[in-house]
């Protein structure tokens, strides 16, 4: 099962060029890095980075990432993916970018 996180391009940028990330500042702040599953990233988006350009969305096989990834409960008791380990390239199985469209950030249609 792919899992997706949702990087501001500097953040995404410094994943590239350090090889791993511990996160976002609300990662950092919250001691995990937040992910999201393929029915939950619409809403992550819209919650968190409404009206944000220039965003991407990396996939993460949530079976590749070992005992660090706990499903916590979350927005209305849902569980959400939290990853409590820093974040590699290696993990990542692609990214794309998060375009603002009409208002609303498109998805890539491979999003399972």
């Amino acid at each position: 099962m792919l899992i997706y996180k949702i990087f501001r391009t500097p953040e995404w940028q410094a994943l590239q060029a350090d090889g791993s990330t511990k996160g976002a500042p609300i990662d950092l702040s919250d001691g995990f890095i937040h992910f999201s599953t393929a029915g939950q990233a619409a809403e992550t988006a819209e919650k968190h980075f409404a009206g944000a350009e220039g965003l991407w969305l990396a996939a993460v096989e949530a079976d590749r990432l070992g005992n660090a990834l706990k499903w916590e409960p979350s927005r209305g008791g849902a569980l959400f993916p939290h990853l409590y380990r820093p974040l590699t390239m290696d993990d990542v199985a692609w990214a794309w970018p998060l375009p603002l469209v009409d208002g609303a950030h498109k998805f890539p249609d491979q999003m399972e």
